[in-house]
C-alpha cells in the first residue's frame, strides 16, 4: 500500500523519480529488512522505490511515508482510506510498514485487489518490482531481490514479499503471458521456499487453463447504419472500448457475437453517442457486452443543409 500511495504521487505530479527524501530518526530506527538509513543522507523517490520494491527496506517506507503523509499517522490514515476505496473490507492498516502490531490485518483477496490496482493503474512499478539485483549508493549497496520468482518464473512481474515471526511467510506474485496477467496470494507459507513453490502452482493453473482473448480494438468499425434524414445518410458503427474475455482454454470455440442495434436511427447523431451493443454470448449466456458508438457526425436533413451539400458538390466538379 506504501508503494501504491507513493506510486499515486508520482503519477499524479506531487513528486518525481528526483525528489529527495530526508531520512528522520524514526525511519533510521527501524527493525527488520533495512538498507540502514542514515539521518545525514538523503535518497531520491527512484532509490527508495528500489529499496522497497527489491528488498523490503522499512526504514526507506517509513521515511516515504513522513514525506508524503507529513507523519506516519497521517499516512496510516491515507493507507486505509485507500483501502476502503479498493473495497478492502477486511483489511486494517497499523502502519506503513507491516511489522507486526495488534489489529494490523488483511486477507489474501484484499491483497489481490491492493495488487491488481498497483498494476493496473501503474504499470511503470514493474520497472522496479522485476528486478533481480540492483545497487544503491554509487554501487556500495547491493540489492538482491527477496522474490525469487523474478528470476525463476517466465514473465513473471513481481510483486512483493512480506514476511514476520507471526505472519510467517507471504507473497503477492504476479505474472504475464499472451497478454494474460494473474496474481497469486500465498498467505502463511512455513517456508520461504514453500511460499514460492505454492504461487508458481496457482500461477501454472491459471495459464495452463485459462486465456485472454480479444474480439476487437477500441474504435474498430463493426457495422455502418443507415440514418433517418441524415445528412450523411449513412453512420459508422466503431467499438466504445477494446473488447477482451478471460476464458477457459476449452471454450474458445464455443463464442457467438450478436450485434443487437437501436431500432430506427434518426438524424441528428453526435460523434461517440450510443447506437447499439455487440454481445459475447458462450453456453447462452452473455459473457461481455461492448457498446457500439457513432464514429461520426450526422446533421438533421434539412432545405438548407441539402442545397449547401448540392451547391458543394457542384462547385467541387467544376474545379475539375
Amino acid at each position: 500500500m506504501t508503494i501504491l500511495l507513493t506510486m499515486e504521487a508520482l503519477d499524479s505530479g506531487k513528486i518525481t523519480l528526483d525528489t529527495k527524501i530526508p531520512c528522520s530518526e524514526e525511519a533510521a530506527s527501524m527493525g527488520g529488512s533495512q538498507i540502514w538509513l542514515d539521518t545525514t543522507e538523503t535518497l531520491t523517490v527512484h532509490d527508495m522505490l528500489k529499496a522497497i520494491c527489491v528488498v523490503s527496506a522499512n526504514d526507506c517506507t517509513v521515511a516515504m511515508a513522513e514525506f508524503l503523509g507529513g507523519s506516519t499517522t497521517n499516512f496510516v490514515e491515507m493507507m486505509n482510506a485507500k483501502a476502503k476505496e479498493l473495497g478492502m473490507n477486511d483489511t486494517c492498516f497499523k502502519n506503513c510498514h507491516g511489522l507486526d502490531e495488534d489489529g494490523h490485518v488483511t486477507s489474501s483477496y484484499d491483497i489481490a485487489l491492493m495488487s491488481r490496482e498497483l498494476l493496473l493503474k501503474h504499470p511503470t512499478i514493474k520497472n522496479y518490482t522485476t528486478i533481480y539485483m540492483d545497487t544503491l549508493r554509487d554501487g556500495k549497496s547491493e540489492l538482491v531481490n527477496t522474490n525469487k520468482l523474478v528470476r525463476n518464473y517466465s514473465g513473471c512481474t513481481g510483486l512483493k514479499t512480506g514476511s514476520t515471526s507471526l505472519a510467517l511467510f507471504n507473497l503477492s506474485a504476479s505474472a504475464t503471458r499472451d497478454d494474460l496477467s494473474l496474481i497469486a496470494v500465498i498467505m502463511k507459507a512455513p517456508t520461504s521456499a514453500k511460499r514460492f513453490a505454492e504461487a508458481q502452482k496457482l500461477l501454472d493453473y491459471g495459464f495452463n487453463n485459462f486465456t485472454y482473448k480479444g474480439f476487437g480494438t477500441k474504435g474498430d468499425v463493426v457495422q455502418t447504419v443507415h440514418v433517418n434524414k441524415g445528412l450523411p445518410p449513412e453512420v459508422e458503427l466503431c467499438l466504445e472500448n477494446s473488447s477482451y474475455v478471460l476464458l477457459k482454454k476449452e471454450s474458445l470455440t464455443q463464442i457467438d457475437q450478436e450485434i443487437i442495434l437501436q431500432d430506427n436511427v434518426r438524424a441528428p447523431i453526435s460523434v461517440g453517442q450510443k447506437l447499439g451493443e455487440v454481445h459475447l454470448i458462450s453456453g447462452g449466456k452473455i459473457i461481455n457486452r461492448i457498446n457500439l458508438i457513432a464514429k461520426n457526425d450526422v446533421k438533421s436533413f434539412s432545405f438548407w443543409n441539402m442545397t449547401t451539400n448540392i451547391l458543394s458538390r457542384w462547385f467541387n466538379l467544376l474545379r475539375f
